[in-house]
């Protein structure tokens, strides 16, 4: 009677190592890696470069080959930038212009949003058609008689005006944005606080925008980053150093030496500065937005 082998798993574990079987085993695993290396890489190169221009000395910005990384660091082209342009007087204006046109459009759409989400009334779906409209207007074509308005009434090379003019901006979005938020929000939660004695008002600010947190945030945040790099309205609306921004400041750098030439190196520095305010306000808004998604609507 024939006798029949047993595999025991020290027999599995002297079989041969094969690439194909693994590859099949590991293969989705071992592409998603690479893919999301590969995405890192392109997204962070363009900083690493503008990184490396801010701390190279000039001579070695164009040298052939290229350099990856200078010879010897240097801070001298943040100082040259400094001297070149009233540095903190264009952040005060910047963070001024992004704060208060983030925040006022985030109101007002709040505002608007609720109203189109859960108050009917004649005209509500052509309001709301006319915002969706307006998002794909392009911004050059209401330049002109922006600034004839806004000149008229005196705002322009204001901060009050620029805000109110970057905030108009950004409410069509902003609004189409937060009208589908509240419409997630159960109406039973707004009818349950109604039954109680809550009035609309307190609705609204106890209800609703504790629910919809999350999104008020990510809402300000994004009109931060938009307010924050614009450069047409600025560059038009703002003349005065008291109301230019840095975006402006960009275009305002100049070479010593050359008058056709622009300065790179001053440039990436000022990028560089420009960017870190954005990237601290998008680590403070990710714990909070996680925050609030964590703790849910129903309590």
């Amino acid at each position: 009677m024939p006798v029949t082998a047993i595999s025991t798993p020290a027999d599995s574990a002297r079989q041969p190592f094969s690439p194909a079987a693994w590859f099949r085993a590991h293969g989705q695993t071992v592409m998603l890696y690479v893919s999301f290396a590969i995405f890192v890489l392109i997204i962070f190169l363009p900083f690493y470069f503008i990184f490396v221009s801010s701390v190279m000395p000039s001579n070695e910005l164009f040298q052939i080959p290229p350099r990856y990384w200078p010879s010897q660091p240097t801070l001298q082209n943040y100082a040259n930038m400094a001297e070149s342009i009233p540095f903190w007087t264009y952040f005060r204006n910047s963070l001024i212009f992004g704060v208060g046109s983030s925040g006022l459009s985030v109101i007002a759409a709040g505002m608007a949003a609720y109203a189109l989400a859960r108050i009917r009334f004649p005209g509500s779906s052509i309001i709301y058609m006319a915002l969706i409209l307006s998002v794909a207007l392009p911004q050059i074509a209401v330049l002109v008689p922006m600034f004839q308005t806004f000149n008229t009434f005196k705002l322009v090379n204001t901060h009050h005006g620029l805000i109110i003019m970057m905030s108009s901006l950004m409410l069509p979005f902003t609004i189409m944005t937060l009208v589908s938020f509240i419409q997630q929000v159960p109406g039973e939660i707004e009818e349950a606080a109604y039954i109680d004695g809550a009035n609309t008002w307190q609705i609204i600010v106890r209800v609703v925008l504790p629910l919809i947190r999350p999104a008020l945030f990510t809402m300000f945040l994004i009109n931060f980053i938009i307010s924050w790099n614009e450069l047409l309205y600025p560059l038009v609306f703002a003349h005065n150093i008291d109301t230019k921004t840095l975006v402006v400041g960009l275009t305002e750098l100049t070479d010593p030496g050359s008058t056709y030439t622009k300065p790179w190196d001053m440039m990436s520095a000022l990028s560089v500065l420009m960017i870190i305010p954005v990237l601290l306000i998008i680590l403070f808004g990710q714990r909070m937005i996680i925050s609030g998604l964590a703790r849910g609507a129903v309590k």
